[in-house]
């Protein structure tokens, strides 16, 4: 059965990821597509890779009945507009963070407070890895943070079998593509700007450790890097635990966790040249790739996951969670296992 979608600020980088995928699903059927500044522009003339979709934006003031909406507008937009979405769709999808956290305090604490308090205790945290269980008719689902993403991606093993109990400290460093700035990510997402760098961005106080410190009860000290690539997002994670883990441990913990994910894969110091993971392998795909290394001289277990931030990290996460949402196959229309070799990704 084919399932009518719309995706409300289509014309930015992730409306656009949620439109090619949406267009090459065999149980969605896009109706619409919304923008302000795109108004009756043909989505190819945003989007040249979809020139063959038939369909022009049309304005957001005006939306169709739909199954399901996915909002791909800035943090903000979805909180006041959710009557509007709900009234004209079953499903609504969020990708922003306006849904992301379960209390109000926690969005004065982060971000600029809520608006819809009542509505964040029945939100879903899309991340199928962390609520599979939850998602299976879902009426309103958030989509993660793409740096929270790769986070939560990276220690969730660790946190499942209990070797983060205890853990003295862990430090998260993060290395993100201008991608994740959005289609109007003004002069530090510019290429001149952008090209050759390593640019602390967030040294302190990035807003997605409120969701790694929610779904995996940590505190993190987390740092955030812009790079010179387009899509992508590495997260490099020291954990120093509280007593010796072995190396035959920590492959428990990651074959048990990810053995049965469809997007999840171990990467850990293998043969070749990727040995580790890397966003160029996963770009354009809703792959992961996580992977750890011991140190056994301090102990420290060094954890690495990578996703394409525009894809796992947003569009992504949000098909793959729709489709559980809907009792679709999960893994319909995210089938593309990436290409090599690619540029810069």
């Amino acid at each position: 059965m084919s399932h009518t979608a719309s995706v409300v600020g289509g014309s930015g980088f992730t409306g656009g990821e949620l439109l090619r995928l949406l267009a090459g699903h065999p149980e969605f059927e896009v109706v619409q597509a919304t923008s302000r500044s795109k108004t009756r522009k043909t989505v190819g003339h945003v989007h040249p890779n979809l020139r063959d979709l038939d369909l022009r934006f049309s304005s957001p003031a005006e939306l169709e009945s739909v199954d399901v909406l996915f909002s791909a507008a800035p943090h903000g937009v979805a909180m006041g507009e959710i009557d509007r979405y709900r009234e004209a769709a079953d499903t609504v999808v969020d990708l922003s963070a306006d849904f992301r956290l379960s209390t109000a305090a926690q969005y004065e604490a982060w971000y600029d407070g809520h608006s819809r308090p009542a509505l964040l205790e029945e939100a879903v945290y899309a991340l199928p890895e962390l609520d599979r269980e939850d998602l299976p008719g879902a009426e309103l689902i958030a989509a993660g943070g793409c740096n929270a993403t790769a986070t939560i991606l990276g220690l969730l093993p660790l946190f499942e079998t209990d070797l983060l109990t205890g853990a003295e400290r862990i430090v998260v460093d993060v290395k993100v593509g201008s991608s994740e700035g959005g289609a109007g990510g003004g002069d530090a997402g510019s290429h001149p700007e952008r090209s050759g760098v390593v640019r602390p961005y967030a040294p302190a106080g990035h807003r997605h450790e409120a969701e790694i410190e929610e779904f995996l009860g940590i505190e993190v000290a987390f740092t955030a890097h812009a790079v010179d690539m387009t899509r992508g997002a590495s997260a490099t994670c020291h954990v120093f635990p509280d007593s010796p883990v072995s190396t035959s441990e920590l492959w428990g913990a990651y074959r048990g966790s990810y053995a049965e994910e469809p997007f999840v894969e171990v990467v850990a110091g293998g043969g070749g040249v990727y040995r580790y993971p890397e966003p160029k392998t996963v770009a354009g795909t809703n792959r992961a790739e996580v992977g750890f290394e011991l140190d056994p001289g301090s102990g420290r277990i060094v954890v690495f996951a990578a996703i394409d931030n525009m894809m796992k990290g947003s569009a992504g996460q949000a098909v793959h969670a729709a489709n559980i949402a809907l009792g679709i196959e999960e893994t319909t229309g995210l089938g593309f296992g990436g290409l090599h070799p690619v540029g810069a990704p």
